[in-house]
């Protein structure tokens, strides 16, 4: 859990340079054309709610499954 509360930490200091994945709900960088983790290419870069997405995904467990977990 450290792991994902210092990754929400780094975004909601940085919302700018992120956007949340519509498709599955991931925070990826601002960069990203596609979602890595469900290949959706619809986001919300509203940047308080990406600070208020990373806040509640730092308090629960991971439920997505990403392309480090099918290997």
């Amino acid at each position: 859990m450290d792991k994902r509360k210092n990754a929400a930490i780094k975004i909601a200091l940085n919302p700018q340079d992120y956007k949340v994945c519509e498709g599955c709900g991931s925070i990826v960088r601002f960069t990203a054309s596609i979602c890595p983790n469900c290949h959706s290419y619809r986001y919300n870069d509203d940047l308080s709610y990406i600070v208020k997405h990373a806040e509640i995904l730092s308090k629960t467990e991971q439920k997505s499954v990403t392309k480090e977990d099918l290997f």
